[in-house]
């Protein structure tokens, strides 16, 4: 094989690995074929990965210093070896409740490359197989994809690393409210249609102005993506997460066009459309507007504390819920982000077993943004064996609670808050819930009081048919097995 041909060999496996991609995002889109779409991913990304290598290779081999082709190939190759390492020792170690903030954390790492590939390109080291001189000489088109793509890497890395935070509860999830945080946010963008505009139009574009132009760019974007993310709610950082993918996908689209590379196109047009479709999905499922969460809880401003007085809660034991579910005939398991956090998934499939053995009904009830991540409840009921046939999501089990004796509410809050529903100043309020009051029997499990992730106090623990398990959500669940 010589070096001449290695072009048309990359081009080939660049198509193989956006067809894998194409499929990756169609078997993940069901349970049943959740575990083929991440082989597909998988194996589009390694032959993706060793084409781009062997390019990079013949670009080097093309250099006249044997020294220089050898040091460069051990500096990638070191690069190589430690970021897989990394990649690898991370994705051991995190547990399932940690993945949210992984994944915003890894959006970053998009953000900050897609700033720096259009840093690069501005500075001159663009190598693509049109040259920014011919472009330039036209209409300037270089320059825009620079500064868009500097715009938008930046934006996606300060929002991502906030996410981050927030997920991790290294910073408040309450919203920021700045005053006239809406005015900021749409004079940034209208920054940013500036900068650019004066960027774009400059004769020359590696001078002293032109930078300062693009630092001052570069800082606005910065802001902005903390700004954007900040001002979001706690309730609502399930739909920022595929949000933050949807902007990492169109970072990558935008190196792609400044790299000259189709790959890069393709699957960043594959992720942002896709992420931007589920975060549309996901407002429709909250009753949210999606252009008032992607522009940073535009016309959402902060409400009055909740200092109603609900009266006393009732609190039960595990051997008393044990006696409530025998003399049950139906149950519906409604799981949030506390099952997570106790890992309480596994003794919750047995529960679950031992009940559907004494031939009790049972069923789950997922709410779209249980958890901090899409899916996450499914995930972790899959890990668990439980059978997806009795996995339902909302709007499939609302209309059976009234009928149900008894709804099991474990680590759940403001995906079961009956404010949403019933109290229009609410900050939840028009977001669908599960509307677990409505059967028989409520039992809470909890580790205290404390108000959801939304910072909102849920009515629901005080009603006359809800009872509060305090505790572990795992210790409580394996109570509840060995009294039955």
């Amino acid at each position: 094989m010589t070096i001449g041909i290695i072009p048309a060999i990359t081009t080939a496996a660049y198509i193989i690995a956006a067809l894998l991609f194409i499929l990756s995002l169609a078997g993940l889109s069901k349970h049943e074929t959740s575990r083929s779409g991440l082989t597909y991913g998988i194996v589009g990304m390694a032959i993706a990965l060793i084409a781009t290598i062997a390019l990079v290779l013949r670009t080097v081999f093309d250099f006249d210093d044997t020294n220089l082709q050898w040091i460069l190939i051990a500096l990638m190759a070191v690069a190589v070896v430690i970021g897989a390492l990394i990649g690898l020792w991370k994705a051991r170690r995190v547990e399932m409740t940690g993945m949210p903030e992984l994944i915003a954390l890894l959006h970053s790492f998009v953000g900050i490359a897609a700033v720096l590939i259009g840093w690069n390109g501005a500075l001159g080291g663009y190598h693509g197989e049109a040259s920014a001189v011919d472009l330039r000489t036209m209409t300037n088109v270089h320059e825009a994809e620079v500064a868009i793509g500097i715009f938008i890497g930046a934006v996606t890395f300060t929002g991502s690393i906030v996410a981050y935070l927030k997920l991790s509860a290294k910073m408040k999830s309450a919203p920021l409210m700045l005053p006239g945080k809406n005015v900021i946010n749409l004079g940034s963008l209208v920054g940013f249609a500036v900068l650019t505009g004066f960027y774009v139009a400059r004769d020359t574009h590696n001078d002293t102005t032109s930078l300062i132009l693009l630092g001052v760019l570069t800082a606005l974007a910065l802001f902005l993506g903390w700004h954007l993310v900040a001002s979001i709610g706690g309730g609502d950082m399930p739909v920022v997460i595929s949000m933050l993918n949807s902007y990492s996908g169109w970072a990558a689209a935008a190196s792609g066009f400044l790299l000259n590379n189709d790959l890069l196109i393709v699957t960043g047009a594959l992720v942002g459309s896709s992420g931007a479709y589920l975060s549309y999905i996901m407002c429709k499922a909250m009753n949210r507007s999606f252009i008032s969460v992607i522009a940073g809880g535009f016309g959402i401003e902060a409400g009055p504390a909740d200092d109603t007085d609900y009266g006393e809660h009732r609190e039960v034991q595990a051997d008393a819920v044990a006696e409530l579910l025998s003399g049950a005939s139906s149950v519906v398991i409604t799981p949030g982000y506390g099952m997570a956090v106790a890992q309480a998934q596994y003794p919750v499939a047995d529960l679950t077993a031992k009940l559907r053995a004494k031939g009790i009904d049972v069923r789950f009830g997922i709410h779209p943004v249980a958890g901090r991540l899409p899916g996450h409840m499914n995930v972790l009921l899959a890990e668990a064996k439980v059978p997806y046939d009795i996995v339902l999501e909302l709007d499939e089990i609302n209309d059976d609670l009234a009928d149900t004796d008894v709804v099991l509410v474990i680590g759940a809050n403001d995906t079961v808050n009956p404010a949403a529903a019933e109290d229009p100043s609410s900050p939840i309020a028009g977001m669908p819930v599960l509307e677990v009051w409505n059967a028989r029997d409520v039992i809470v499990f909890k580790r205290s009081m404390a108000a959801g992730y939304a910072g909102v106090q849920n009515p629901l623990f005080f009603r006359d048919n809800t009872q509060m398990l305090f505790g572990d959500a795992k210790d409580r669940v394996e109570d509840i097995i060995a009294a039955l």
